[in-house]
């Protein structure tokens, strides 16, 4: 396991190293049977809960019934494997430094991350929804709408099981988005020709780009300051930048500050990764059964009635010439719009026609599990054009001109509309964070010892590992605030790597080097597998 490492000496250095077993520890004997228990209970309630949702739809085929269950396992397949990939950053510098033994620290970020997953607004969920071409989305229930699932997702887990089985801690966030890019990149390449696929988004790949590029850096530069004044701040307390004696935990303050930082990690990865796995879930369930999932139907009757009138007034606001389009027209304008990003007149007409036609359609049925199945798909695909020809026309600033209360009411409108598709099933959110947090206590040595013992020449000391939690946390809430795509895993090994070099520890090069090479694979890598996969799995179903 520590074959990277450097020989060990004689020195108080390496003996101290030596004799730390931390992450060694094995598990306690009532793990298993509470794990086994867990695992059957949440089995039972989600299973309980899919057959209320059910019991007011058509009978599913035998085939949709196999279809979904294997969807079902491969989603929650790659939540489990990010769990032991990525949430293993979070513990290596509490398991390094002894602040919790390994196993509790394991269970502790496994409970967090379930945390995480639960109080997830569902934001991060669409938003990575809404980077897939739009005509798959649309049609998600087509065999090429599942070709598109099942290629995402298992590139996806082939890349992190690959990574994780040679040690590598790879970002789980970049991975996915590569293999939405790859089905992005193959699904134009085979139907450009006809005028019918999406191009790819120029300006996301630039913004995970950025990330790629910056977010190593600056976990890398903060860590060495935050280091150096550690280092100032304590310079009496030498033994805070020593390695570990044995299994020694770090003075009291330290070790709040380790275990506050590594919960507020778990649950920040929870909480913005674990959300990747329920927007996919929600495209398969929508795909198979949308009956039962296209519309959130817990949506009342006063709600349907706010929705009514205020799509009349958004779109009177819109309709600046009173222009009004059928609703095969509209929803032909607003495709193209979205596939090309090419504004043409007829676009905010459009979006008006389909704004108060959504309205009309909506307030006819009167309730939302009286819409038939057929109608269903519609008036969700329809109000999946507007939400995101509003998004789009938004950022380009082509929305027509409006004073202070026109605008609140196309903003109360907008938040209207998004509340009837941004909805995550209480039974979806336990799934996903069963799979996330028990991932995260079955997997992780792997990356546990190559973030603590391979990263730098020597062991980890209390104050490197604080400095490194700290950044990485500290990192993480900003991005999420700003709504950047941040890596913990860029973020966490970078500031490692730069309280190594503050303290002159020294780099472990060759681990360095493998590391930085799987950031810069990642998404050409996944592009090229989900592609590959999405362009096999046509074969099978078109």
């Amino acid at each position: 396991m520590n074959s990277n490492l450097p020989p060990v000496s004689d020195s108080p250095l390496a003996s101290s190293q030596a004799k730390s077993t931390n992450v060694h520890v094995p598990t306690p004997k009532f793990f298993m049977p509470v794990f086994l228990t867990i695992i059957i209970a949440t089995l039972i309630y989600i299973g309980f809960q899919v057959s209320a949702d059910l019991a007011h739809v058509p009978p599913l085929s035998l085939y949709s019934v196999i279809l979904l269950s294997t969807a079902l396992f491969i989603a929650l397949g790659f939540e489990f494997v990010n769990g032991f990939h990525d949430t293993a950053n979070a513990v290596a510098t509490v398991i390094y430094t002894n602040a919790l033994p390994a196993p509790v620290a394991v269970m502790w970020a496994g409970f967090c991350n379930f945390l995480g997953v639960m109080v997830a607004s569902g934001a991060v969920a669409y938003g990575i929804i809404a980077l897939l071409p739009v005509e798959l989305i649309m049609n998600v229930g087509s065999g090429a709408g599942f070709a598109m699932v099942f290629a995402m997702l298992i590139a996806a887990i082939l890349w992190n099981l690959g990574t994780w089985f040679l040690g590598i801690p790879a970002s789980s966030s970049h991975t996915l988005i590569g293999s939405i890019l790859g089905v992005g990149i193959m699904n134009y390449i085979l139907n450009s020709s006809n005028g019918g696929a999406s191009g790819i988004d120029m300006d996301q790949v630039i913004k995970v780009g950025k990330a790629l590029l910056f977010s190593p850096l600056i976990g890398f530069a903060f860590a060495a300051i935050v280091f150096l004044l550690v280092k100032t701040v304590f310079k009496r307390q030498l033994e805070l930048f020593q390695p570990p004696e044995g299994n020694k935990p770090p003075p009291p303050l330290i070790r709040a500050i380790l275990i506050f930082t590594c919960t507020g990690v778990s649950f920040a990865h929870g909480s913005n990764d674990g959300q990747k796995g329920m927007g996919l879930i929600m495209l398969i369930l929508i795909g198979l059964v949308p009956l039962a999932y296209s519309l959130n139907k817990n949506l009342d009757a006063k709600h349907l009635q706010s929705f009514e009138q205020l799509s009349v007034q958004t779109a009177t606001v819109l309709n600046v010439n009173q222009n009004e389009l059928t609703d095969a027209k509209a929803r032909d304008v607003l495709t193209k719009y979205i596939q090309t990003k090419e504004q043409t007149p007829e676009v905010v007409p459009a979006l008006a026609s389909m704004t108060a036609h959504l309205g009309e359609r909506v307030a006819n049925y009167g309730d939302l599990k009286a819409i038939p199945e057929a109608a269903v798909s519609e008036i969700r695909n329809d109000m999946y054009l507007s939400t995101t020809t509003f998004k789009r026309l938004d950022k380009a600033e082509a929305l027509p001109a409006m004073n202070q209360d026109q605008a609140k009411v196309v903003k109360e409108y907008r938040g209207n509309l998004d509340s009837f598709l941004q909805y995550i099933p209480n039974w979806v959110k336990v799934a996903v964070a069963l799979a996330l947090g028990l991932g995260t206590m079955v997997g992780w040595k792997r990356i546990v010892v190559t973030v603590g013992e391979r990263i730098g020449k020597n062991h980890m000391t209390y104050g490197q590992g604080m400095s490194a939690e700290l950044v990485a946390m500290s990192t993480i809430a900003a991005a999420d605030g700003l709504g950047m795509p941040v890596s913990t895993t860029h973020v966490l090994n970078s500031a490692v790597a730069g309280t190594m070099v503050a303290n002159k520890s020294g780099l472990n090069f060759a681990t360095v080097k493998t590391i930085l090479s799987a950031w810069i694979f990642t998404l050409p890598a996944t592009i090229a597998i989900s592609g590959g996969l999405y362009w096999l799995f046509l074969q099978f179903v078109s």
